[in-house]
């Protein structure tokens, strides 16, 4: 699975809560990749995304997150995931 981040460069919010959504996803997740995407350097990718305001957060190149979810949203979501994952053996 991979996560990515996608926010601006001194974005104070995106900083502060960044550890705490990593740490609920490598907890969750096995082999999980982060990405923690500046849209200055990637913002064609983040348009592609549809990204209108940031941060916001995608998981396996689907926005999910059009703004940044608690840590218990994220664990929430990636539980679901893993769920359905395992539903139809992937």
């Amino acid at each position: 699975m991979k996560i990515e981040l996608l926010h601006s460069p001194g974005c104070a919010r995106c900083l502060a809560e960044h550890e705490a959504l990593r740490g609920v996803a490598e907890q969750l997740v096995a082999g999980m990749l982060w990405r923690e995407i500046n849209v200055l350097e990637s913002f064609d990718y983040a348009v592609e995304l549809g990204v209108l305001s940031l941060p916001a957060l995608a998981i396996d190149g689907e926005l999910v997150f059009a703004k940044l979810p608690t840590p218990e949203q994220l664990a929430q979501e990636l539980r679901r995931r893993l769920a359905q994952g395992a539903a139809h053996g992937t």
